[in-house]
């Protein structure tokens, strides 16, 4: 049975449904999903659950995400990129890369987002881009989202426009071009999302990505280096160690005290934990609950047969 995760280098042009069903027919399976949809202009790291592993998906979109993104200053689209409707051109002034970079303080820690019309945000039982597709937009309520970097690489003041391009590292649930948008409108000119580029998804890399092309040659030649075990998409939850003889019980469903297991990381009530053999096999995703005794247990949440 084939399970475990891809990541996958998404090419522009594709949707991420697209590169799902590409997939499915390479590897001959049905139950395939992917974690966090990249736009169909977007290229980058997008990471594919296989099998039993789809069952992990709403975890591995705990992660922070990495991009890199040229937007275009003094230009303004209904849609926040270049494939909208030219809103307004503006001039820019003799912007230095300090003022650039000076102007994305704002926009760096905890901040707030109006998740943009062409979005997947639900709207009484619709997705916002469909109403967006009738030419409809209505009020959304602003998302608390984290930019841990907004970081200016380098700026293009000459030609028709002037460019910039940006690395970004923020929270799951960030759009990337209202973030541009918005910094641009804060410089007073406003901007476009010209190219955009994911270059990590919680643990997935660019670096190690696979193209599809790449995927069907190694599928071709018998080859699944491309596969990686579930625990590869897990990397930021904390990983106890279950001893050998409370592996069956674990793999039952059964709670088991956490003192059984050492070494132990510092833990709190509520806390999702990965539950590994010695071997470094995932067992069960676990969450942390309070012990009578005083201790705590750790009661599988979502186990791996």
């Amino acid at each position: 049975m084939v399970m475990g995760f891809v990541n996958v280098l998404k090419p522009p042009g594709l949707t991420s449904h697209d590169v799902v069903q590409n997939l499915r027919r390479l590897l001959k399976v049905k139950r395939i999903g992917h974690g966090g949809t990249l736009d169909p202009l977007a290229a980058g790291v997008l990471p594919v659950a296989v099998g039993t592993a789809t069952r992990l998906l709403e975890y591995l979109q705990g992660g922070d995400k990495a991009y890199r993104a040229e937007f275009i200053l003094g230009l303004k689209t209904d849609t926040q990129d270049l494939g909208g409707r030219v809103l307004a051109r503006k001039p820019c002034p003799p912007f230095t890369e300090k003022d650039l970079q000076a102007a994305t303080r704002p926009f760096t820690g905890t901040i707030r987002q109006v998740p943009p019309m062409v979005s997947a945000v639900h709207y009484h039982g619709r997705r916002l881009y469909e109403l967006a597709r009738e030419g409809l937009e209505v009020e959304r309520p602003a998302r608390q989202v984290t930019i841990h970097e907004f970081r200016l690489i380098r700026a293009w003041p000459d030609g028709p426009y002037y460019r910039a391009v940006i690395d970004i590292t923020c929270s799951r649930g960030t759009y990337i071009r209202t973030l541009g948008a918005d910094w641009g409108d804060y410089l007073g000119v406003g901007a476009t999302l010209a190219f955009l580029l994911r270059t990590r998804a919680g643990s997935f890399r660019l670096t190690d990505a696979w193209t599809l092309e790449e995927i069907a040659g190694a599928i071709e030649r018998g080859e699944r280096t491309f596969l990686l075990p579930p625990a590869a998409g897990l990397a930021h939850l904390p990983v106890i160690i279950v001893p050998g003889e409370f592996i069956r019980h674990v793999s039952n469903g059964v709670a088991i005290k956490g003192d059984v297991c050492r070494p132990l990381p510092s833990l709190r009530e509520g806390d999702i934990v990965r539950l590994e053999t010695g071997e470094g096999q995932l067992l069960a995703l676990a969450r942390v609950e309070p012990d009578t005794r005083g201790s705590f247990l750790l009661k599988p949440h979502k186990v791996l047969k």
